[in-house]
């Protein structure tokens, strides 16, 4: 383009520049593919996607995507920059795929680096989105080739929170926040639920799937995104009455749950209790 039109292209606008020495249009800002290109133009060679960036690059959706995140080896002095994350760590270049012609992190590395310093409701959503759909035994893989990572790792801080985390996931959420709201639960104290439970009529055809159960009390939780709280309040309230029709206390679970669960718990509690006293 020449010096002088990529000068004009940044006063009015069609260009950015996300970091010094990288261009690219405006409109592409807010892709994540053209700001990881832009990272790894900025942080040079070698260098290669890591943490949250990878695995949204690996398409799971309960990752943060603002930021960049990059990893070069020790040796290279690469610093930090508003918007890009530089890690630094050994890899091989076994360790690397490309992902959109990028140079990123395999998704078993990448997971068990974010499990043990990513936010832990988010890393424990990650690996349960990346385990879902998967056929068990394609699962159970995903679940050691990210041990056999954590088990290598040189840092060996956040390891047994990862290896916990790593433990408890099944891959059963719908979503990134039943996955959460399960976390919640067991962290709370609470026997480890069952996920996507199957309630079947007398002759054995499904009725209703629950996000969560503990099937020997009886006890669901259902988690209500903003959708089913608006258009199936009616249709959910029906259908919590049925549920209480053959014996199970179903307690309902929201977003503001996710951020301040006193409420939540608190009925959970009052259900256990209730549960044991009738059991006693």
């Amino acid at each position: 383009m020449g010096r002088r039109a990529v000068l004009a292209g940044l006063t009015n606008g069609v260009l950015a520049q996300p970091w010094r020495g990288v261009v690219v249009h405006a409109a592409d800002l807010l892709k994540l593919p053209t700001r990881a290109q832009a990272a790894l133009l900025a942080v040079g060679q070698p260098a290669a996607l890591s943490g949250a960036t990878s695995l949204a690059l690996h398409g799971l959706s309960a990752v943060d995507e603002s930021e960049i995140h990059v990893t070069v080896p020790y040796a290279r002095r690469v610093g930090s920059r508003r918007g890009l994350v530089v890690h630094r760590a050994e890899f091989q270049l076994s360790d690397v795929v490309e992902l959109d012609g990028l140079a990123a992190f395999s998704l078993e590395l990448a997971l068990a680096d974010y499990l043990c310093d990513g936010e832990k409701r988010t890393a424990f959503a990650a690996v349960e989105e990346a385990m879902h759909g998967l056929v068990p035994s394609h699962r159970e893989v995903l679940r050691a080739n990210v041990r056999g990572r954590l088990v290598d790792r040189r840092d060996r801080r956040g390891i047994h929170r990862a290896q916990m985390l790593l433990s408890l996931a099944t891959g059963g959420a719908e979503s990134p926040s039943e996955g959460i709201l399960r976390l919640i639960v067991v962290e709370a104290g609470f026997p480890v639920p069952e996920t996507q439970y199957v309630i079947t009529t007398i002759d054995g055809r499904k009725l209703y799937v629950l996000d969560l159960a503990w099937p020997e009390l009886r006890i669901a939780m259902e988690y209500d995104g903003f959708a089913a709280h608006e258009e199936r309040l009616g249709y959910d309230a029906e259908r919590d009455a049925r549920m209480a029709g053959r014996g199970w206390i179903t307690i309902r679970a929201s977003a503001a749950d996710l951020r301040d669960s006193t409420r939540l718990l608190a009925e959970l509690r009052a259900a256990f209790r209730q549960r044991s006293a009738q059991l006693a």
